[in-house]
């Protein structure tokens, strides 16, 4: 039997509506407008990948893998997953394509991700994420680009206070080695861990590092430092880092604990945090993971990106009272059921001589009074009045919305002309 009653949006995936899709639309304009300007290309993968592709790109012990993936069975009887990333997609996708075989690439995408987390403020899902992934570049001036490119988007957003986190994890051999020094630090500490921490300390050692749990937090303090079990290799690929940024202006702080738990991450990670957003403070994330195209098949390349969420970052936007105007420039009356059958022909002829200019036509009738409701409630600089006397003698009314100003009528030959004047004001 059917159910009864409203049916709503599930549960930490939300309606973007008409009044809060400009500042959506803003941002990704400014966000592909930037993007373009370092050349970079964009690339679209599906929304559903083969469930192997994040259990082997994540990890099978992972919180995502174990606890928020959206994974179902399909009638063929293969297992797919609502991708909870895209760097997994992107990677797969270049494989797959040939993209990255003595080639260098720098790709960008923007869409919905879905993790079965606890909603909060920023964190949901259903959740929209910027990613860009490069590949082919080993050395440290990519990952201080990916770093330069973040920095001028807070400005063009007009977003302060977003802070950079930077640290390096080095090479696979000489993490390995660190591994094996943290796990026998935190065995001596067992009484302090949590139970996250316990179940990763043989798993995911790393990311223990990473708890917020605040009884732990002097543990983790004393722990022993990554840095000092640093190679050569990954010493000097910082260093270079740190010039270019240094050199730029960028402003970081060295934090040895922020980690990535996977091990085809290497050398550099990186993150942008704001405090504004509560707990759950970052808004951007990157680093190199050099070993993630051959882990999942292609060969060895190195690769170097970061992701930023949407959904949080719109949230630092609305906080510092970011208003997008999304209102008609002019609003069409047509009084008159000549007018109102010539009338969109005539709104079609602006359009074509006015380009750039948003026009919305009243629609549907309604009295003069009536309109002009709409009109002014619409936002519009402008009304223009075209009635059966108007129409009759070649002629257009104008009533400007947002000052005050005799209404004038003219020829519409001169109609443009004027419109151009008054926009331009």
């Amino acid at each position: 039997m059917a159910k009864t009653g409203k049916i709503q949006s599930i549960r930490g995936m939300h309606d973007v509506l008409p009044l809060q899709s400009p500042l959506w639309q803003f941002f990704e304009t400014t966000v592909k407008n930037l993007l373009q300007s370092y050349a970079y290309q964009e690339i679209r993968m599906p929304v559903v990948e083969s469930t192997d592709l994040f259990c082997r790109s994540i990890g099978e012990v992972t919180d995502i893998v174990e606890k928020e993936m959206y994974t179902f069975v399909d009638r063929n009887g293969d297992s797919l997953t609502l991708r909870p990333e895209g760097t997994a997609s992107c990677v797969r996708s270049g494989i797959q394509h040939g993209l990255f075989h003595n080639q260098q690439q720098r790709l960008w995408y923007m869409g919905p991700m879905f993790r079965h987390e606890r909603p909060q403020k920023g964190r949901y899902r259903q959740f929209h994420q910027v990613g860009i992934e490069t590949f082919g570049m080993a050395s440290a001036d990519i990952d201080a680009e990916l770093i330069l490119m973040c920095s001028r988007l807070w400005k063009l957003l007009g977003l302060e206070n977003i802070r950079l986190e930077l640290n390096t994890l080095g090479t696979t051999e000489s993490r390995s080695v660190y591994r094996q020094v943290l796990v026998d630090y935190l065995n001596q500490h067992k009484e302090v861990l949590d139970d996250d921490s316990l179940r990763r300390l043989e798993s995911n050692p790393l990311r223990v590092l990473d708890s917020k749990n605040p009884t732990m937090q002097s543990m983790i303090e004393a722990a022993p430092s990554l840095m000092d079990y640093l190679d050569d290799e990954s010493r000097q690929h910082f260093d270079q880092l740190k010039h270019i940024l240094d050199k730029a202006g960028i402003q970081y702080n060295i934090n040895p604990r922020l980690v990535r738990g996977l091990d085809y991450y290497g050398k550099t990670v990186f993150e942008w945090v704001s405090d504004a957003l509560g707990a759950q403070g970052t808004v951007c994330a990157g680093g190199r993971y050099d070993g993630l195209v051959e882990q999942l098949g292609g060969r060895e390349t190195p690769a170097a990106g970061f992701a930023m969420g949407i959904e949080r970052l719109l949230s630092l936007l609305e906080d510092a009272g970011r208003q997008v105007d999304n209102a008609p420039h002019i609003f069409i009356i047509l009084q008159g059921q000549q007018a109102q059958l010539d009338g969109m022909s005539f709104v079609e002829s602006l359009r074509n001589q006015l380009p750039g200019t948003s026009f919305q036509t009243n629609c549907g009738g309604g009295s003069f009074k009536s309109q002009m409701k709409k009109a002014d409630k619409s936002g519009a600089k402008i009304a223009l009045i075209l009635g059966d006397d108007e129409l009759q003698n070649n002629a257009v009314s104008i009533k400007l919305l947002r000052q005050k100003a005799e209404q004038k009528t003219v020829a519409q030959s001169e109609l443009v002309t004027a419109l151009n004047t008054i926009l331009q004001d």
